[in-house]
């Protein structure tokens, strides 16, 4: 069940400086990166089916392979380090626990793609993550790691961090690119034909954290190492975190296609309390909620969550008990969402707080039947109709909480 793909060096103390992690394999992978051309290693992700690992799950091999030549012209990465989903604290174990692996994969992806400036956008209110980051950088310049002759091989990698100042929005890869750029992060419009990313009038690929995390590996141990994991279309390992109305809340790193209860039950000690289980969000708090009998039914990939009618998302399992209150838990996403959207959306923007206060009259006894059937109005109103997939999780949200607990919704509005 467990993996250790980014996780091996976690438990070493100090494991953030160079000196501790280099007697532990850190930088190791490089040789054998440098010894492959950029094809060859864009190939070698490719066969793992490294799967991008920020919630969208898509291949990270065909988003690499729709990158120019390398050295053909300039190109960018952006490491997308901007983890403020709730329910969703996995990335910055890799900032806080191992930098230097992240740093690794930079090097080693920057080279594949033929790149030589790196950017990570690192939430806001990661002060601690931010200040390990930039330490870890900046050792890594001084040791040669980074810089004009990066780990001596004759290439050039500059890795730069960039503090986002606490917009959820911008953990959405179009916005965050043109905060980078130094505007506004509002979402970009996307091409309706399959095309890299751009950053400054240039191509560029965003992966996530643990995306970039899981290179060195793959270079390593070759794709069929990481195959070794998980299952046939969603291979290798995810950072699953649980938290909620949990025993022991944790993250831990695991294969694809474990049983969520078992590893809810096992790695995280079961519901706390004594309590029976309610309900479980998934994947972060934009994924749709699972009931009970849902949750006993589905593993922990990419596949089952499909087939369940909900989102893997980041592997960040929400545990409600039987107590829980499903109406008060959606009003406290949804004022959460209703802050964070953007605006520039009408669905959305509207859309939020139209469902914000119809679920909070129906909190404070004020409701009707007839609010029930708007937010699922709203729900249908705000998807597939915006710039970005900000309305459509929002969507999914209202859908999930009101369907699979209409009784409790109907139940505050006839007791008022």
């Amino acid at each position: 069940m467990f993996a250790d793909i980014v996780s091996r060096k976690f438990k070493l103390k100090d494991s953030f400086l160079l000196d501790v992690v280099k007697d532990h394999g850190a930088y190791s992978a490089i040789d054998r990166a440098f010894e492959m051309s950029s094809n060859e290693i864009r190939e070698e992700v490719d066969r793992s089916g490294l799967r991008g690992k920020g919630g969208g799950g898509g291949s990270t091999g065909y988003k690499w392979k729709m990158m120019p030549e390398a050295g053909t012209t300039t190109t960018y990465l952006c490491v997308n380090a901007d983890e403020s989903e709730p329910g969703t604290f996995k990335d910055r174990y890799v900032l806080a626990k191992d930098p230097h692996l992240l740093i690794e994969g930079v090097i080693i992806t920057c080279y594949a793609l033929g790149t030589h400036d790196a950017y990570m956008y690192i939430r806001g209110e990661y002060t601690y993550q931010h200040y390990i980051m930039q330490r870890a950088i900046d050792e890594a310049y001084e040791k040669g790691i980074l810089g004009e002759n990066a780990c001596g091989k004759g290439y050039r990698v500059d890795f730069t961090l960039h503090k986002g100042a606490g917009a959820y929005i911008c953990g959405e890869k179009t916005a965050q690119l043109v905060s980078i750029e130094g505007f506004r992060g509002n979402p970009r419009l996307k091409p309706h034909t399959p095309e890299p990313d751009h950053l400054f009038g240039e191509p560029c690929v965003v992966n996530n954290v643990e995306t970039i995390a899981s290179i060195p590996y793959i270079v390593e141990n070759g794709a069929e190492g990481y195959r070794k994991f998980g299952t046939d279309c969603s291979p290798g390992s995810l950072l699953f975190g649980v938290s909620g109305h949990i025993n022991k809340p944790i993250v831990q790193e695991a294969e694809f296609g474990v049983p969520m209860m078992k590893y809810i039950d096992e790695v995280a000690g079961g519901v706390w309390r004594d309590r029976k289980l309610k309900a479980v969000i998934p994947g972060g708090s934009s994924c749709k909620i699972l009931t009970r009998d849902e949750a006993y039914a589905v593993n922990l990939d990419y596949e089952s969550m499909r087939e369940a009618g909900t989102a893997l998302g980041t592997g960040g399992m929400i545990v409600m008990d039987e107590t829980t209150d499903m109406v008060k838990s959606l009003l406290n996403l949804l004022e959460f969402y209703k802050e964070e959207s953007c605006g520039q959306c009408t669905p959305c923007r509207e859309g939020t707080g139209w469902a914000l206060k119809a679920v909070k009259r129906i909190d404070q006894g004020k409701g009707t039947l007839k609010d029930v059937d708007a937010l699922l109005d709203i729900a249908d109103y705000m998807n597939g109709k915006t710039v970005c997939v900000f309305a459509p999780a929002v969507s999914d949200v209202i859908d999930g909480f009101v369907k699979k607990f209409t009784d409790e919704f109907v139940a505050k509005i006839k007791r008022a």
